[in-house]
């Protein structure tokens, strides 16, 4: 069945992941909430593998494709990643998809395509560069920011997840034409479950953007245990010791539902958060949360979480400790936090991607027709 015979409200759609970051549950979440608004989703991985637990996901959702191409940060040269364009828009004519949904903006730098083109930037080393190190991306990456501006160029429409990161990305590569913001979303449901005494963080912690060498030191401090669940090692050596924190390795998404469904408080020392989904899942839990003081974290939870400078062990330890010591104003937060988590939910990040689309794919169809 050809599109333009379908059902003008049911829309296919190829969506790239990845199963190394979080982009998969972004991308699993949507597809979710992108049902009832009839949509369907076709799935491009790249890069390393998924398990089968992961694969059993993806086609519970959509269908599920697997390239054989590297994501661009983990590519050593623009060599390795020229054919994604290509794979990508070849797939897409296969599946006989309506719009494609990229999740990094180098997959459409140049592509072939009449279909409309949708790219999602959830961070880029650029803009990751710039916030952790505070300098330009090195010469031996420059490829990498070629390839992300030619992608912006080429999109139809350019989505960020906060306003802080869209800033971040026009900071970096000049103003983008139809930049959007849409939020991220959880598909966690709201949890009232007694809290125990403990400090919970996530992050790939072999990242240096993710700052767990500081929450490492602040643990040794704080009159809690502190817990992190997430790889300590990278994919291409990167590694991370901890001293001090109880590191718990990678663990399932329904093992991390459990214990932010648990834990008092949750923290991130982030310097580097396009959005910060882990935050948004304790909060949908009534966590607590004590967040570094970037302006992600300050869009988007405002008073609703307390703030500690990310170079500092000692002001994440002073907040863990002192909301260990006062459970009124624990609480306090954590309701706080929820409350403030059902902005972003799976129905309205839902709503706001379908409307996208059908903008699009109106506009697409009236340039067609003239």
């Amino acid at each position: 069945m050809t599109a333009n015979a379908r059902d003008t409200r049911h829309r296919r759609v190829l969506m790239t992941v990845d199963a190394v970051g979080g982009v998969w549950a972004y991308a699993m979440d949507l597809a979710a909430a992108l049902k009832p608004n009839h949509v369907e989703v076709v799935f491009a991985g790249l890069g390393p593998v998924p398990t089968a637990e992961k694969i059993a996901e993806a086609n519970g959702l959509g269908t599920l494709n697997w390239l054989e191409a590297p994501l661009d940060w983990m590519a050593g040269h623009e060599k390795e990643v020229a054919e994604v364009p290509r794979l990508i828009a070849d797939l897409a004519r296969r599946e006989e998809v309506d719009l494609l949904h990229l999740n990094m903006p180098s997959q459409a730098a140049g592509m072939q395509t009449d279909l409309p083109v949708i790219v999602v930037c959830h961070s880029c080393v650029v803009t990751w560069f710039a916030a952790v190190r505070g300098t330009a991306v090195p010469r031996d990456w420059q490829w990498q920011y070629r390839l992300n501006e030619a992608g912006f160029i080429r999109a139809d429409t350019v989505i960020a997840p906060s306003r802080s990161h869209s800033a971040a990305m026009e900071a970096a590569y000049g103003a983008i034409q139809n930049l959007r913001v849409v939020y991220n979303a959880s598909a966690l449901e709201r949890s009232s479950e007694p809290k125990q005494d403990f400090v919970l963080a996530a992050g790939r912690w072999w990242d240096e953007g993710k700052n767990g060498a500081v929450l490492d030191a602040a643990a040794a401090l704080s009159r809690w245990p502190v817990m992190l669940a997430g790889a300590d090692r990278g994919p291409n050596g990167q590694y991370l010791r901890f001293h001090h924190a109880d590191h718990l390795g990678e663990i399932s998404r329904q093992r991390m539902a459990v214990l932010a469904r648990q834990a008092a408080i949750v923290a991130s020392p982030s310097l580097f958060e396009p959005f910060g989904l882990a935050a948004l899942e304790a909060a949908r839990a009534g966590a607590a949360l004590v967040l570094s003081d970037i302006p992600t974290y300050r869009e988007i939870w405002g008073d609703a979480a307390l703030f500690a400078n990310p170079h500092h062990p000692e002001a994440f330890a002073d907040a863990f400790n002192r909301l260990a010591d006062d459970p009124q104003q624990r609480a306090a937060l954590g309701r706080k936090a929820q409350e403030r988590s059902a902005r972003f939910s799976l129905e309205a990040q839902g709503e706001a991607m379908s409307g996208i689309y059908s903008g699009r794919l109106g506009h697409t169809l009236s340039t067609a027709a003239e």
